[in-house]
């Protein structure tokens, strides 16, 4: 058990890392829902999400609360049953997640703000490398 601990330190690590992030970034919208909203609506008033920011917000918050719970569920799945498929689809999520928080970004025309995503997004691709289903 141990020896399968070590080889997949990697994706424990990555699945660890994305768990925190995105559980405490959906904790955040949640507990502080009326800031956020706040922030986003002058942030998006000028595209065209201006009048979708409600919407938008619960599917990003529920996106990112799946993908981080998922990533937890991982490892716990992987240290219960030794397989990386949880974690594999939690970083999918985190992916699909992170792609349309880039493109809010990019429409928002806040290239500093996509721009600090694209780190998540090379650390979910690598997991998801790390732990495909041999098919």
């Amino acid at each position: 058990m141990l020896r399968g601990i070590i080889s997949h330190l990697p994706e424990l690590f990555g699945s660890l890392l994305i768990g925190i992030l995105f559980v405490q970034s959906a904790v955040d919208k949640i507990f502080d829902w009326k800031g956020n909203m706040e922030w986003l609506t002058g942030h998006f008033s000028k595209t065209i999400f201006a009048k979708t920011v409600p919407p938008m917000l619960a599917a990003l918050t529920l996106m990112e609360l799946a993908t981080g719970l998922l990533s937890l569920a991982g490892i716990v799945w992987f240290l219960a049953v030794g397989s990386t498929i949880v974690i594999f689809c939690s970083a999918t999520l985190g992916a699909s997640t992170i792609i349309a928080l880039f493109m809010g970004q990019r429409v928002a025309k806040d290239y500093p703000g996509a721009a600090i995503l694209v780190p998540y997004f090379l650390l979910l691709i690598v997991v998801i490398y790390l732990t495909k289903p041999s098919v």
